[in-house]
């Protein structure tokens, strides 16, 4: 058994919203997936297997990071994690199917950097929330999801 095939998905599923998605896909190429969150976020699967992490700033993160291996998929919408997880020889993808990769994971880093700076520096305590998902955007994840794990297998 080489390398691609233990490949498992782990999921920063503290209010993801393509969990369903990431486990159907799954289930058709027959990956295992373990959906990571924190007490406030207590999920449950019949197909995933679920690990609730104490709750603690970073916890989940530094709890997925520590299982993650060369060429699993983690799923996030943290740069953070998606930079460590890249750095361990996995493949990383964001919510609204956006790759992670070694060539873009830098200026990411340095733009979530800058937007927090300028936050800190202004009056304004307000942070504008996310837009509202909508049907394309779940479309769009798994196409690109989909993608990926057709890559990861050939």
């Amino acid at each position: 058994m080489d390398g691609k095939e233990k490949m498992k998905i782990l999921v920063d599923a503290d209010a993801c919203p393509v969990i369903g998605i990431v486990e159907e896909l799954a289930r058709k190429y027959k990956r295992k997936v373990i959906l990571l969150c924190d007490t406030n976020h207590v999920l449950q699967s019949d197909y995933s297997e679920v690990r609730i992490i104490g709750a603690g700033a970073d916890a989940v993160d530094f709890a997925l990071i520590n299982e993650c291996k060369r060429n699993d998929v983690v799923v996030t919408g943290d740069y953070g994690v998606a930079a460590m997880a890249l750095s361990k020889g996995a493949y990383a993808i964001h919510q609204s199917g956006f790759w992670y990769t070694s060539e873009n994971i830098d200026n990411l880093l340095m733009k979530r950097h800058l937007s927090k700076a300028a936050r800190k520096a202004s009056s304004k305590h307000h942070i504008k929330g996310s837009k509202k998902r909508t049907k394309e955007d779940d479309e769009q994840f798994r196409a690109s999801f989909e993608k990926m794990l057709q890559n990861i297998n050939s």
